[in-house]
């Protein structure tokens, strides 16, 4: 069955809408859309939908269109989530495919609006000197995002026992972010490591800058990575510790993101923490190690009347 029919999407906009959100999702977020292949056919778009916003937002600071200022562009944005929310339907595929999302599963409005104020931070606010300062950022930018994906994915029980495992499983995937893209981030003139925690390694901007204009790896610098990098996985199993509290047909879904993405932080070891010049990426192969035997069991389920379908 096509997802959409499978969420009940009929109107030829409204389909057009998530289609565009599902492509948006497909061709900038693999890992996360290889995840939501697991996920029961009728939740998929609403995921595709939450990353289309998100994706566009980030953009709009990111990699702005030539001649357009960020802050008036996220205020414009702001300006349709207001519409959302009031119950109007924006202009544009992905703000429609969000107002549906949003009234299908009474998202909360705090939860986009705190996204929002993060995307601002990243115009003004170039680093952070501790986790506890970093924390309104991930917050809003990761935090959120876990949060608002909780409502699709469904619980076992009340959905506040969940939410401090989904807002952690958000922050895990963040500080993964941070670490991968420590390099791209200093070119954007950013840097989202706490500087008190690179001090205690004796490392500095002008250090981690210098050695990526170099290319010449610093032991300092792969210090301060080990550290960082276990921190990064002790937030990962408080993630995963909320599992257990999905529905049963999204566990796999957030299982497989997990092991894809903490799959990141391996392939940082294995590159000797060496992220400011090389991207470290999970492959296509151990990707699909990952996902298909998923894949499979839900293939499994679904032929026993379990409600998954794999077809889109």
């Amino acid at each position: 069955m096509n997802e959409l029919d499978a969420a009940g999407i009929t109107g030829p906009a409204l389909r057009a809408a998530y289609a565009e959100c599902r492509r948006i999702n497909a061709c900038h977020g693999r890992t996360f859309f290889l995840a939501t292949r697991l996920l029961p056919a009728r939740a998929r778009p609403a995921a595709h939908a939450l990353y289309g916003f998100a994706r566009m937002a980030d953009d709009l600071v990111d990699v702005p269109s030539p001649g357009t200022d960020p802050a008036v562009a996220l205020d414009k944005v702001a300006g349709l989530v207001d519409e959302v929310y009031g119950g109007g339907v924006p202009a544009g595929p992905v703000l429609a495919a969000l107002a549906d999302t949003v009234r299908r599963y009474g998202i909360e409005r705090g939860l986009v609006d705190a996204f929002l104020h993060s995307m601002r931070m990243d115009l003004t606010v170039t680093e952070y000197a501790t986790y506890a300062d970093l924390a309104e950022y991930v917050h809003g930018s990761a935090r959120v995002i876990g949060l608002q994906m909780l409502p699709v994915l469904g619980t076992a029980g009340p959905l506040a026992e969940a939410a401090p495992s989904a807002a952690a499983l958000g922050e895990a995937f963040q500080l993964t972010n941070f670490l991968r893209d420590l390099g791209e981030d200093l070119d954007r003139g950013r840097l989202y490591l706490p500087t008190e925690e690179l001090a205690a390694f004796g490392v500095d901007r002008a250090l981690l800058a210098e050695s990526r204009r170099r290319r010449v790896p610093d032991p300092r610098v792969r210090r301060a990575l080990a550290v960082a990098v276990s921190r990064n996985r002790a937030v990962y199993r408080r993630a995963e510790a909320g599992i257990p509290l999905l529905r049963p047909e999204s566990r796999p879904c957030v299982r497989t993101a997990i092991t894809l993405y903490e799959g990141i932080l391996d392939e940082i070891e294995a590159l000797d923490y060496d992220v400011l010049n090389r991207r470290a990426v999970v492959g296509r192969r151990r990707r699909l190690a990952v996902a298909l035997p998923e894949l499979a069991r839900a293939w499994f389920s679904a032929s026993r009347g379990h409600g998954l379908t794999l077809r889109t």
